[in-house]
């Protein structure tokens, strides 16, 4: 077994889940970030969001001003806490015990795996429909299966062959996306005053702006999974990889999201329209569009099967303690491979239409978590963590963390009214905006101030002195967990 990658001999299935990385086991091209993060958004969910201000009687010009602001600002709390990953060594969701405790984290674990089984619902239907109106073979179910085989199988192999799967498909897709982008801006019709920039309208901008935004902050959950076995100094470059990465490919997609139901109208249909548009450059090309994008719907599957898994563990640890061998990976994937399976299967049209204000719920729940994490991490503890008692049930972060826990619930409870989630709910101040939901801009910096005001007698000098102490004690424990 090599201890070099956290992986069998031979390229085999990921040795490890929720526990620490050496430092002997980093590796990898801090690069390598830039292509993962931007196919996690060169997708066809990705593309939705941006129909919001159109669909809710916008104009083009102001909806690509509204997608471009939220997308930037969104993208840097995504960044920043990917180069915790490097840091720490450790996957996204298990740092929030120093914030949360031991057993308090359940709390936001709870609505992680929901947003990833959900979200793989979404990305399971999409897909299979993009191969069946791609190839014409067989029927959605059909590939649903397929796609939830295939995406079960790349994630139980694990990190480094993400890595190379969305790497290579970001070249692929690159191609596809410049020419369904010159099919837009060469044969679209779009509606008079589409540029009008003095058709302004503040509902549909807020709405799309605080979507665009709050779709990028929804990565969150993912992004140490992926950049923990990088080496401890690459922290800035994986901010800066994650951000453009990211930024870019969802910034692309949602701008032709917009072109492509400003022209359509009333008319629009996610896979129908991309279609029909990339078929407008030359006949064919629809049905190479839709294949390719449904490779990419299947990578944000895997990655949401990785990161869900990792939940999961991280859950069952905090109930009872656990080892955490392949053998709890290969279940816990399988789990959430079927139920995500499940539910596309019984998924209709009117299920998926009212699911998707159900995701947008479970969105609210990590905007204050992810202003909670952050400040902690870069204003509280200064990225310094005795990492060895996040995995200690009575250490030093406790099993409830009181700042975090009431931080957050403070900060959720302030978004209410702002809420705007479809027909599930409408909160009065959102109402009497007209439907503009901003509640991402009340929660985090409720969430944010209040926990720096409750951490202020947390003595992080001697947890730092702890942490140097267990320093080579985390080390030798965590290459004797791969060791033969």
């Amino acid at each position: 077994m090599s201890t070099a990658t956290g992986q069998a001999a031979g390229g085999g299935l990921e040795v490890r889940s929720i526990d620490y990385v050496p430092l002997n086991e980093r590796h990898g091209k801090v690069s390598h970030i830039g292509p993962l993060w931007f196919m996690s958004n060169a997708q066809i969910a990705t593309l939705a969001v941006g129909l919001i201000s159109i669909t809710t009687g916008g104009n083009l010009i102001w909806s690509l001003i509204a997608i471009a602001i939220g997308v930037l600002v969104g993208t840097l709390f995504m960044a920043a806490h990917s180069s915790q990953g490097p840091q720490l060594g450790l996957p996204q969701m298990i740092q929030s015990r120093p914030q949360f405790g031991y057993v308090g984290a359940l709390l936001v674990w709870l609505f992680a795996y929901l947003q990833y089984a959900g979200f793989n619902v979404f990305n399971t239907v999409l897909a299979g429909e993009a191969v069946t109106g791609s190839l014409h073979i067989g029927n959605a179910t059909l590939w649903f299966w397929v796609i939830t085989i295939i995406a079960a199988a790349v994630a139980l192999f694990g990190y480094d062959l993400i890595h190379g799967f969305e790497r290579y498909l970001t070249y692929l897709t690159i191609i596809m996306l410049a020419l369904l982008t010159v099919a837009v801006l060469t044969h679209l019709d779009l509606p008079g005053g589409a540029f009008n920039l003095a058709d302004f309208h503040l509902v549909p901008f807020l709405g799309q702006l605080g979507v665009a935004a709050g779709y990028q902050i929804s990565w969150a959950i993912y992004v140490s999974d992926y950049s923990r076995y990088l080496p401890p100094e690459s922290g800035r470059g994986t901010f800066q990889w994650t951000f453009w990465g990211s930024a870019l490919g969802g910034i692309w997609v949602m701008f032709l999201g917009s072109f492509i139901a400003a022209a359509a109208g009333t008319e629009f249909d996610t896979i129908t329209s991309i279609q029909d548009t990339a078929n407008k450059l030359f006949p064919g090309f629809g049905a190479i569009a839709l294949f390719i994008a449904s490779l990419g719907l299947l990578s944000v599957t895997a990655l949401n099967m990785y990161g869900g898994s990792l939940t999961l563990i991280s859950s069952i640890d905090s109930l009872r303690r656990i080892r955490p061998t392949v053998k709890i990976r290969v279940v816990t994937i399988v789990i959430t491979a079927a139920i995500s399976l499940v539910f596309a299967n019984f998924a209709s049209a009117d299920f998926l239409a009212n699911f998707n204000d159900f995701l947008l719920l479970v969105l609210y729940f990590f905007i204050p978590w992810t202003a909670v994490n952050l400040t902690d991490y870069f204003v509280v503890r200064k990225g310094h963590y005795a990492i060895a008692e996040i995995f200690h049930p009575h250490g030093i972060y406790g099993r409830w963390g009181w700042p975090g826990i009431t931080s957050y619930l403070v900060g959720f409870l302030v978004m209410i009214p702002f809420f705007s989630a479809g027909k599930l709910f409408v909160g009065p101040a959102a109402e009497a905006m007209g439907g503009a939901d901003i509640s991402l801009f009340i929660g985090l910096p409720v969430s944010a101030v209040l926990y720096w005001a409750l951490t202020r007698r947390i003595d992080t000098a001697a947890e730092w002195r702890l942490a140097k102490t267990q320093a080579t004690e985390l080390e030798e424990a965590a290459k004797m967990h791969v060791e033969p």
